[in-house]
């Protein structure tokens, strides 16, 4: 679904969304929400002949989006038998964290150094902000909240352009990714993470450097808080 958003938004494709079109595009597409939403959890074997006759193709996209998730550690592949989804990994999550503070620290610097930053790009913001607090009393929408969260992010990306870099972020956040879905957010902690977005928003506005970038380190911290309660929670889906 982001990628959809982000059409509707204007916004660039994704190096990763760019190189893979077509069928190849749909099915790791599908198959990567499946699995960081846990709908494929940990240690779910997949099996080729199974996936082409759910996606109705044949084994070639099938064998690419398998590889595609390998980059991405999200399944391990045994040759000529069958491809497993990975647990997760506590030090992938980690380091996908220490990489999107770095990067969304340094995109806020700039967009809130920037005295020609495109106005759009925080019209866009506040657009999709409005769009999450119109979802967040629907529990069967919390789905889509998260998507939104995600655009929010590829959106501030998009403004100092470099699409790209949020296109890393993503392929290196799976295992970060399972562990927010593992716990969807309750109606306390969606309350803060519109107010994170509202804060980083306005310092940006505002053109206040230092509190742009205390605002998304602060709204970012807050992904990995749980992680070792979740790993004991969920034992069986952790490395």
């Amino acid at each position: 679904m982001t990628s959809q958003l982000a059409a509707t938004f204007g916004l660039p494709a994704t190096a990763s969304s760019a190189n893979w079109g077509g069928t190849v595009q749909r099915v790791y597409d599908d198959l990567r929400q499946r699995i960081i939403t846990i709908q494929l959890p940990p240690d779910t074997t997949l099996f080729r002949a199974d996936l082409t006759q759910t996606y109705g193709v044949s084994q070639t996209p099938i064998r690419e989006a398998l590889q595609r998730l390998r980059q991405d550690g999200l399944v391990r592949i045994y040759p000529q038998s069958r491809t497993v989804v990975t647990r997760i990994d506590v030090t992938q999550i980690y380091e996908a964290h220490f990489l999107r503070v770095a990067l969304e620290t340094e995109v806020c610097r700039h967009l809130a150094s920037d005295p020609d930053r495109d106005p759009a790009t925080l019209s866009r913001a506040r657009e999709i902000i409005d769009m999450q607090r119109t979802v967040i009393d629907d529990p069967q929408q919390i789905g889509v909240f998260q998507e939104l969260d995600e655009l929010f992010h590829q959106t501030l990306f998009a403004g100092v352009r470099r699409a790209n870099l949020h296109g890393l972020v993503r392929e290196r956040s799976g295992h970060l990714d399972r562990i927010r879905r593992l716990h969807p957010p309750q109606k306390g902690k969606i309350a803060s993470i519109l107010a994170g977005h509202d804060a980083i928003v306005e310092a940006i506005d505002a053109g206040h450097e230092a509190a742009a970038v205390n605002a998304i380190r602060e709204h970012l911290s807050r992904t990995v808080d749980k992680v070792e309660d979740m790993r004991e929670e969920f034992p069986d889906y952790f490395i």
